[in-house]
């Protein structure tokens, strides 16, 4: 279903409405706080490469008590198992029957804390439910629900018994972003209100979550004219023929800025995308699908930079073609 301008103007106004109640527990932070609602209502997930004690599992209680969620954190160390996190059947004596007991995925905002901490085995168990919102235990699929969006953090600091996550499991992320340290003037708040730190707490929710499943199949109906889809796959070749690269933006990483994008630009009241919006969210959704060169980053380069360059080579379309979209919708 094409989305229209009043549909349009209703889920801009309850993004904002969302954002600016997570906001009142990450203070200051409110364009990490947009990526993260962009990521959930794109049904994906987001990876946050962060120090610990910046607010990572604020904005993940936050986000979930705001969409009347349920919230899960899953400490990741070497010893977890898989079943730690998916759960596991146990036999019930009293009824002579496997019964399933979930595990904490199943949660609307899952945060998996230090998740290169744990065995590529354990990280694995994730794979799944990340790309199909289920789980399999013993030959059964259990439905995760929706929304359902897990949120994971790195130590960027600490890397002594880590594990790196491989780049079919990155890949699987739609975003990856930071949520940094808060400027003098949150930071004053903050200790303001220290005695009570858990600031998510005391939200309330400002929509169901059945509403936002609406959002996010309306954000899916987002207009995307042609030249758009051809200016992100021309980005996403610059990116595969780079010299800095060994692999360059995956057909996965391609179609997670489809989905990003047309929530962005439903954020901002339009029923259409514009370059500009990708543009805006193409260090977020394409960094970290990046494959770089040994030799390349020993010289200096990055991911960012191949972005960087991709972004000023590849010229953008200047104007939407209004009749292309008319004909569409």
């Amino acid at each position: 279903m094409a989305l229209t301008e009043e549909h349009a103007t209703w889920f801009a106004k309850t993004f904002t409405m969302i954002v600016e109640n997570v906001a009142k527990a990450l203070l200051g932070k409110e364009e990490v706080i947009r990526l993260a609602l962009t990521a959930m209502l794109a049904e994906g997930h987001l990876l946050l490469e962060d120090a610990p004690g910046t607010g990572k599992t604020a904005l993940a209680r936050a986000l979930a008590a705001s969409v009347q969620g349920t919230h899960s954190r899953i400490q990741f160390t070497p010893d977890l198992l898989p079943s730690d996190i998916t759960g596991v059947t146990v036999f019930d004596q009293r009824t002579g029957s496997w019964e399933f007991h979930p595990g904490p995925v199943f949660a609307s905002v899952v945060l998996a804390d230090e998740i290169n901490r744990a065995s590529p085995k354990t990280q694995s168990a994730l794979l799944e439910v990340m790309e199909e919102s289920k789980v399999t235990v013993d030959g059964v699929r259990h439905e995760a629900g929706r929304p359902f969006m897990v949120i994971a953090t790195q130590n960027p600091v600490e890397q002594a018994g880590t594990y790196r996550l491989p780049e079919a499991q990155l890949d699987r992320f739609l975003m990856k972003t930071s949520v940094g340290y808060p400027d003098r003037g949150a930071l004053t708040r903050i200790l303001g209100g220290s005695a009570k730190p858990d600031r998510s707490a005391g939200l309330s929710a400002v929509i169901t979550s059945d509403a936002v499943s609406s959002m996010a199949g309306l954000a899916a109906g987002n207009h995307v004219e042609t030249s758009v889809l051809d200016y992100i796959g021309a980005l996403v070749e610059a990116t595969r023929e780079s010299p800095d690269t060994r692999l360059g933006v995956s057909t996965r990483g391609a179609i997670a800025m489809t989905r990003a994008v047309r929530v962005w630009a439903a954020a901002q009241g339009r029923t259409y995308v514009l370059p500009d919006d990708v543009k805006e969210l193409a260090e977020a959704v394409w960094a970290h699908r990046l494959v770089m060169d040994p030799d390349a980053e020993f010289t200096g380069a990055t991911a960012r930079g191949v972005i960087t360059r991709a972004l000023a080579d590849v010229q953008a379309p200047v104007a939407r073609a209004r009749d292309e979209r008319a004909a569409s919708s």
